[in-house]
This record gives structure tokens, C-alpha cells and sequence, in this order.
């Protein structure tokens, strides 16, 4: 039997490994040049979802709680990583994302208080390092725009981590995943109807199916298990379980876009996971109380 505390990291960790495929998801199903329309898709069906399952709506200061964290962690990130993934090569996207351990734990430290640990440091050092080797291999074009969305991004979601942590959870994951979904969809929509509008041609079939994958399991279900993890973690722990997003994209990018893969690109794949894994080994890996407003969900 798994311990409490390895299940918690598992599933967690399960999050970031299915948003690994959204880049090879994105350049194998969905149409070109409509990533507002790919942020949009993925969040309101998702949260339509969750909220039909959970029938459960935010009450008081959720309501505009819930707005803000659904435009940090879904709404301007979704637009911005949608918008980095057509300007890059899968792997470069992702792993622009591997500074955000870093930046959640100097936020962390700030706000929530979390102490700022020599070994997160180091951990989160030599993740960038790692990400930097992988980086700097990349045999393809880096486009600057694409950079700088990837860049914003990263600092959207950090910011949604640390503030997820702070305010707590007054109800259990799936409701409060829903409401930032729900939140979130629903401010992509005016700006996609304004900057790209409704698609010029039918989507095909190919385009559904990947849209259905990325809202279902790559959102519905990894936010869940995401914001469960984040409520019972510490916020740089679960920040750092989010290096394996890139690892399994730029993973994907070589063994089915076939993109090339070099000795250093797997070094700087090595220095990633042992960041990750030196963080999880520590005592600060080891599950908190949830904060105040939080809802304890029963150990398993």
C-alpha cells in the first residue's frame, strides 16, 4: 500500500505529466493560429463539466476570488501557453516553465511564509540549469514572442499557485476547480470574439478529438488532482512537480515529432528530475495541514 504522502505526490504529479502532451496535442490536432480558441475550448467545457458533477456554487468573496485565480491559473495562462505552443517547439515551450519553481518559492516565502530552504535553492537552481542545457540544444528557431508568452505564463501560474495557497479552498477540488474554469473560459471568450473570432471553417473531427482529450483529462481531470495536491503541499513542492510537464514534452517531441534529442538535452533532462526528486526526499515535501478556509479531504 502506498503511504498517504506518496499517493498525494503521484496524483499530483499526474497533472503536470498529462499537460506535458498539450504541446503535441496542439501540433498534431489542433487547427493553426487559434490559440485563444484552444484556451477557450479547453477551460468552459471542463468546468461546464466538474460544475454539473459537483452542483456547487462559490458563495460570498468566492465569487471574485475564484474570478482571479481562474484568469491566473486558467485564463491568461491558458491564452499565453496556447499562444507559446504554436510560436515554439514543444520542448522549448514547456520548459521556459521550468523557472516557475524558483519564482513560486521566493513567492512563497513572501506571502505564504513557507521557509526558504538552501536545498529548494539549490533544487531550483539546478532545475534551470537542466532546463537551460535543454534549452540551449534545442535545434530549432526561438521565436521571440513565443519566448516571452512561454515567460508570462510561467509567472501567471506561479502567481495562481501561491494565492491558491493562501486563500484556501472552501470546498472540495471539484468545485473549486470548476468555479476557476468556469471563471477563467469566460474571460478568453470576449477577448477570442474580439482579437481571432469563431473559426472561418468547421472544425474537423481531428480537431475535436484533441480539443476532447486536452479538456477532459488534460483539464477537468488534471486540475482536480492539480489544486488537490496544492491544498495538502507545500506550494514550492508542487511547484517543482511541474518540471515533469516539460520533460515529457520535449520526451514526446522526440519520440514522435521526432525532433532531435542530443547527450546534453538528456543531461539537462537528469539535473531536472533530480531537482524535482530532491525536493520531494525533504522534510518540506511532507504533506501540510490545509490552510485556513480549506476543505481536508479523507486520507486514503
Amino acid at each position: 500500500m502506498l503511504s498517504n504522502r506518496t499517493y498525494l505526490l503521484a496524483t499530483t504529479a499526474l497533472a503536470p505529466t498529462l499537460w506535458g502532451t498539450t504541446y503535441l496535442t496542439t501540433t498534431l490536432f489542433l487547427p493553426e493560429d487559434q490559440p485563444l480558441l484552444a484556451g477557450t475550448l479547453r477551460a468552459l467545457p471542463a468546468g461546464a463539466l466538474l460544475l454539473i458533477l459537483c452542483r456547487r456554487l462559490p458563495r460570498g468573496e468566492w465569487w471574485w476570488k475564484s474570478w482571479v485565480l481562474g484568469v491566473l491559473n486558467i485564463g491568461a495562462f491558458f491564452a499565453l501557453l496556447f499562444i507559446a505552443a504554436y510560436r515554439l517547439p514543444g520542448g522549448v515551450a514547456a520548459i521556459v516553465g521550468g523557472l516557475q519553481p524558483l519564482v513560486v518559492a521566493l513567492l512563497a516565502s513572501r506571502v505564504l511564509h513557507e521557509r526558504l530552504t538552501g536545498r529548494v535553492l539549490a533544487a531550483g537552481a539546478a532545475g534551470s540549469f537542466g532546463v537551460c542545457l535543454i534549452v540551449l540544444q534545442a535545434q530549432a528557431r526561438l521565436d521571440a514572442i513565443g519566448i516571452l508568452a512561454a515567460v508570462a505564463g510561467t509567472l501567471s501560474m506561479a502567481s495562481g499557485i501561491v494565492l491558491s495557497k493562501k486563500w484556501g479552498q472552501p470546498a472540495p477540488p471539484l468545485a473549486t476547480t470548476a468555479w476557476q474554469l468556469i471563471a477563467g473560459g469566460l474571460t478568453l471568450l470576449p477577448v477570442l470574439l474580439m482579437i481571432e473570432g469563431l473559426p472561418a471553417t468547421p472544425l474537423t473531427t481531428t480537431n475535436i478529438v484533441g480539443y476532447a482529450y486536452l479538456s477532459v483529462a488534460g483539464t477537468a481531470f488534471a486540475y482536480v488532482v492539480w489544486f488537490r495536491g496544492i491544498a495538502r503541499l507545500p506550494a514550492s513542492t508542487t511547484a517543482f512537480l511541474g518540471l515533469l510537464s516539460p520533460v515529457v514534452a520535449i520526451l514526446l517531441g522526440w519520440t514522435i515529432a521526432r525532433e532531435s534529442l542530443s547527450s546534453i538535452q538528456v543531461a539537462g533532462i537528469v539535473i531536472v528530475l533530480g531537482s524535482i526528486s530532491a525536493v520531494i526526499v525533504s522534510k518540506s515535501a511532507k504533506p501540510v495541514p490545509a490552510t485556513e478556509g480549506s476543505v481536508a479531504e479523507p486520507s486514503r
